[in-house]
């Protein structure tokens, strides 16, 4: 039986693949807003796709947590903690909309 309360990092491979994931979300979402930001800054659903691209790969992190969990073989700690940084880096983001949608009255 495993203890989940204790949140050791028993699995060696689990930080780097969830941070790697994380980093990978983090870039498409930069290329988004590099897209957003140098080809049409008026346009709010392409500011919309920033913080889309994070919501969306924070809640694959919390699956991959969950199935992780489920499984019982733990590593899951890390995939949550990747799944909050993605969900509260999507709600700085959120700006970027607002921003659009400022610029183009």
């Amino acid at each position: 039986m495993t203890n989940d309360v204790e949140k050791r990092f028993d699995r060696p491979g689990a930080f780097r693949a969830a941070a790697t994931y994380a980093a990978v979300v983090v870039v498409i979402a930069a290329a988004a807003f590099a897209i957003y930001a140098f080809i049409d800054r008026t346009s709010v659903v392409g500011a919309s796709t920033v913080p889309a691209i994070l919501l969306v790969g924070g809640i694959g992190a919390f699956v991959r947590t969950y199935k992780l969990w489920k499984e019982k073989t733990g590593g899951w700690v890390a995939w949550q903690g990747a799944g909050w940084f993605l969900l509260i880096l999507m709600l700085v983001c959120l700006s970027v909309p607002g921003a659009a949608l400022m610029s183009s009255n």
